[in-house]
């Protein structure tokens, strides 16, 4: 099998060949595991460089094209010097169908649908974000990982689930790489701002900025505004460099870490181009190494915007008879990855794992020591964070953990009694509640009840931070009668603000849509129990939320 890829979603022009003696391997359920090593991948690519400032669309989709006609024409030259000369010089035609800038898109669909059509070869749409997930797939020979994609215009964490994948995280305001662009065209540095804020940290020393993490998403505006404040007042641009990438690299492991807490899983692979960073790397790397879970960062060709990856994911899809005809071809600039019915994999596929309880559990942040009467939660330094900001966090949620968990007992919501708390060493003990986490026993009366304490909460002016499926207790009182608990609060805090009420909402209707095998119900549930107690101006917001994410 022999597949083109063409890329040029924002920047990049490229075009790929790939090839596969097996191609049985690509497709579940055959027994095969895909051999990268035996398997070949020629990339061509040629990168749009603005003059000043970021990416202009219609500069952009200018050279696209002049480049695409070029690179595709490489590409197949080169699939023609491979080919034995019996039919077509490749099987299939594979395009980024988004997300992406509209003009270039169009660009790339317009030469994709015209090779296949002179070809006569089957047409292939790729969403350009899960082609990044598939890549490290591909590559690391995981079974079922979590994804931390991590480029120009996107942040997200990403988990198989039901046939799709499912978002489990995301930027809530804009993607990583273009959050470093505006810090860097603000001191004057031409694009890719990436590849200079790294170096020049080297030599930088830490400078403390906002760290937002809200549940498994997380928002980078703050951090650019204190950065370009800092700029403004003179401290030393690589000292600024230095704490960007600290803050925003620790931000986006921590939250990788808590998509594997929530899943299970022990598996983590990276995509997109801010992923060639070497600290990012090291962090999740490190971080993985803490835990004892696999991490696999693919070779920086398949990190940055390239061909390769759309070809090996249209490769699959082919295998799976995914093909796409010309007159339902069109471009998405707002194409997400959970809109994409992922047919190439089994239905009985999952990011989510089995989970127990029994003895020491490893959290997301902590240690969870469960005895018979009590639990003992120890925040263990994370020794990929730098040391004051790890220090700062550990102490900071140690202690918004325990008062939070007593106001919110004062407030009617069931929580533990904290019996004792360090918050130099980051350790609480707790009285043990429930019999298990409420992910192991989804049930629509147990999530109602969620709702209605999470509504009991925002009334008293507090959030959450972390209402996560696995951040619920449930089990049985003296009476026999079901009783639902609140466990976690490290991430909350007091506020009388919609937007945070609703975030609290929306944190837990991720988990439950990437743990869930019948997310709608429960869903159902929850906003009901919310409803009986809350604001109708929570739901309503919630709803704006939902609609915000990246190229929602």
């Amino acid at each position: 099998m022999r597949i083109l890829g063409i890329e040029g979603t924002a920047w990049a022009a490229s075009a790929a060949v790939f090839e596969t003696d097996d191609p049985d391997a690509l497709r579940s359920g055959t027994g095969r595991t895909p051999d990268p090593s035996a398997d070949h991948v020629f990339i061509e690519s040629d990168p749009y460089q603005p003059d000043s400032g970021g990416i202009h669309p219609r500069e952009a989709a200018e050279h696209m094209g002049t480049a695409i006609p070029e690179v595709v024409e490489t590409a197949l030259a080169h699939a023609a010097e491979r080919h034995d000369g019996d039919g077509p010089v490749v099987d299939s035609v594979a395009f980024s169908r988004g997300p992406g800038l509209g003009p270039c898109l169009r660009i790339v669909g317009t030469a994709a649908r015209s090779v296949a059509q002179t070809l006569d070869v089957p047409l292939l749409g790729v969403n350009h974000m899960v082609a990044h997930l598939e890549i490290g797939r591909y590559q690391s020979g995981f079974d079922s990982p979590v994804c931390l994609n991590a480029s120009g215009a996107n942040a997200h964490l990403l988990g198989y689930h039901n046939g799709r994948y499912r978002v489990l995280g995301e930027t809530m305001d804009t993607g990583v790489g273009n959050a470093i662009d505006k810090f860097t065209r603000h001191v004057g540095w031409t694009h890719p701002g990436g590849p200079k804020v790294e170096a020049a940290a080297k030599d930088g020393v830490y400078v403390e900025l906002p760290y937002v993490v809200k549940g498994m998403d997380f928002s980078f505006s703050g951090i650019m505004s204190a950065a370009k404040d800092e700029a403004d007042a003179g401290t030393p641009v690589p000292d600024i460099c230095a704490g960007l990438q600290e803050t925003i690299f620790a931000m986006l492991t921590e939250v990788a870490e808590r998509a594997l807490s929530l899943t299970g899983t022990d598996e983590l692979v990276l995509g997109g181009g801010v992923g060639q960073n070497a600290r990012l790397r090291e962090m999740l790397a490190e971080m993985c190494d803490q835990r004892g879970a696999k991490f696999h960062a693919p070779e920086p060709r398949f990190l940055r915007d390239n061909a390769g990856m759309i070809a090996v994911l249209g490769a699959r899809m082919l295998a799976a008879g995914d093909t796409l005809a010309v007159e339902e071809s069109t471009v998405d600039p707002n194409f997400r990855p959970d809109q994409v019915d992922v047919t190439w994999r089994g239905a009985d596929e999952s990011v989510a794992r089995a989970y127990t309880d029994d003895g020491a559990i490893r959290g997301a942040e902590a240690t969870v020591d469960i005895g018979a009467d009590e639990v003992v939660k120890r925040r263990v330094p994370k020794t990929y964070r730098h040391p004051e900001l790890d220090d700062r966090l550990r102490r900071e949620r140690t202690k918004a953990e325990s008062r939070l968990t007593s106001d919110a007992r004062r407030a009617g919501v069931r929580t533990p009694v904290v019996r004792d708390v360090d918050p130099v060493d980051g350790v609480i003990t707790f009285q043990r509640v429930g019999d298990a986490d409420l992910a192991e026993r989804l049930d629509s009366e147990s999530v109602r009840v969620v709702g209605e304490y999470l509504a009991r909460l925002h009334e008293a002016g507090i959030v959450h931070g972390d209402p996560t499926t696995r951040n619920v207790r449930v089990g049985t009182g003296p009476d026999g009668e079901p009783r639902v608990y609140l466990i976690d609060f490290g991430l909350g805090f007091h506020t009388g603000h919609v937007e945070d009420h609703a975030m609290d909402l929306h944190v837990f209707t991720q988990s439950v849509e990437g743990t869930a095998d019948d997310a709608d119900p429960l869903i159902d549930a929850l906003e009901s129990g919310y409803e009986a107690v809350g604001s109708e101006e929570v739901i309503a917001r919630l709803r704006e939320v939902e609609s915000r994410g990246r190229y929602r």
